[in-house]
């Protein structure tokens, strides 16, 4: 076929992006299915292109023999030495095969073959160069508006930008220039989807990366970002170098590098703060931009914390509808409860005492059971549960013999269960009239009202109430004697 296919190719390569090598391919692909339309089978056809790939012909491969039953592949030797003196029986003839013996119906079906391939190359094409982008910015330009949907012309390419990955305070105009994030590049049946998303933490990260080098070259790395797209960004970031500093870096010298991040994200506030592995600075850090006078861990194992600040940082801490406290608390990954000073000394807190931090938040129930008891180990308390002892009651009632001989406990169990009773559980005695009397420690002396009540008195190591018919303290355990002077 002497046609000239230069400028058709060129043209291909250029305007859909798809190699020679797969242009040429097409075009093999192509004529064979007219020869196959025409003849039934292209079993024997053969494509051959010349040496710069500007023609291209399309042969016949049939078999030399003495009588012929096949046309299509096979040719009477007389007939094939008219075509080649050499040729004899048993060889194999290439024929060229003129295109204008292909009929309407072969042509139109080789052109819708074409056409279809070339669709197919450019969507696997196009979906290879832009999966590697998947989490890269990209370019593009306002197209048109559908149902909220902003369609973008990125190239090659119409990208999509959903209404929810659109930041809610920004417009856009035809021709308007759009940076975006690829989030997913999908192959659909219409062509390439592209969707794209300015409203992804991610994106946030993109624009650090492009305007602060220490960001893009790991010097200064970004521990975790958190944002309500349209009105604040909080990140967390941290050096691995100890001459630069993490903040000064990304907001840049008189805060060039700050400002170009918040003018591409359309005047959104961003707070850049210092990454720390110490919980108390970091979440300290993490409600700026208000000043934070101290941070309490009040349950390590619920990561609940309580921020003081002064009144006049209140607002400021807790921010617009919650917003600045809600960012916090996804950033540090903490439930971060803010007081002013003035709410704090009304507050009963006791570092020592988490009994009463969990009081705070409404959880006030009184402890009964050993199982209850916060820090009891999963084995002290099943230990004491086999041996019938499930309630803080039974075991506050048990001698010091009948607890040296419990099975399956030792005394290390026995000290920590006395420790968590002692600084959880308040134990009030009921006071009963005593006769005066004198025992080896320090008790107070009181009036018997009646002559047959028993003896009580203070234990001299815990100041708990203890009677004299009792060889060990209830509440520490110490034992005890009692010696009477005439």
């Amino acid at each position: 076929m002497a046609t000239d296919m230069s400028e058709a190719i060129h043209q291909l390569i250029h305007e859909k992006g798809i190699s020679e090598e797969l242009i040429l391919k097409t075009i093999e692909n192509t004529l064979l299915a007219a020869y196959k339309r025409r003849f039934g089978n292209a079993d024997n056809a053969i494509v051959r292109f010349n040496d710069d790939n500007r023609m291209v012909s399309i042969y016949a491969q049939k078999k030399i023999v003495d009588g012929v039953y096949d046309p299509a592949a096979e040719i009477d030797l007389e007939e094939a030495k008219e075509l080649n003196p050499e040729a004899e029986l048993g060889d194999d003839l290439l024929i060229e095969v003129d295109p204008k013996e292909f009929d309407r119906i072969a042509i139109q079906s080789a052109k819708q073959t074409a056409h279809q391939s070339i669709r197919e190359i450019q969507k696997d094409s196009l979906y290879s160069e832009f999966k590697d982008k998947v989490w890269e910015i990209i370019i593009g330009y306002y197209q048109r508006e559908r149902n909220g949907t902003i369609y973008v012309d990125l190239g090659k390419v119409e990208g999509i930008l959903p209404k929810k990955y659109q930041s809610p305070w920004e417009l856009y105009h035809v021709n308007d220039r759009i940076k975006a994030l690829i989030t997913e590049v999908n192959k659909t049946p219409a062509g390439l989807q592209v969707v794209l998303s300015r409203t992804h933490t991610e994106f946030v990260r993109a624009i650090f990366e492009l305007e602060v080098p220490e960001v893009y070259d790991k010097t200064v790395e970004i521990h975790k970002i958190v944002r309500e797209a349209g009105y604040r960004t909080k990140l967390a970031v941290y050096s691995n170098r100890d001459d630069v500093d993490p903040v000064g870096a990304c907001v840049g010298l008189k805060g060039v590098r700050i400002q170009a991040v918040i003018r591409e994200l359309e005047g959104e506030k961003v707070d850049i703060l210092k990454f720390d592995p110490d919980a108390k600075r970091f979440i300290k850090n993490a409600l700026s931009p208000a000043e934070v006078r101290d941070v309490i861990i009040l349950d390590e194992g619920k990561h609940q914390a309580l921020a003081v600040v002064a009144d006049s940082q209140l607002s400021l801490a807790i921010g617009k509808q919650g917003l600045n406290v809600r960012l916090a608390n996804r950033l540090v990954d903490w439930n971060i409860d803010v007081k002013t000073e003035a709410q704090f000394a009304e507050m009963d807190i006791a570092s020592e005492s988490r009994r009463a931090v969990s009081e705070l938040f409404g959880d006030s129930e009184e402890i009964s059971k050993i199982s209850e008891l916060p820090g009891i180990s999963k084995e002290t308390a099943e230990g004491l549960l086999k041996n019938n002892i499930e309630f803080i009651e039974d075991f506050l009632s048990l001698s010091e013999e009948a607890i040296s001989n419990l099975e399956g406990i030792n005394a290390a169990q026995i000290d920590e269960l006395r420790r968590l009773i002692e600084e959880y559980v308040e134990i009030v005695e009921d006071e009963e009239p005593v006769e005066e009397t004198e025992g080896t420690g320090p008790a107070e002396e009181e009036t018997a009202e009646e002559e047959d009540a028993p003896e009580e008195y203070e234990c001299p190591e815990c100041g708990a109430r203890i009677t004299v018919d009792m060889t060990n303290c209830p509440n520490c355990g110490i034992g005890l004697s009692f010696e009477y002077e005439e």
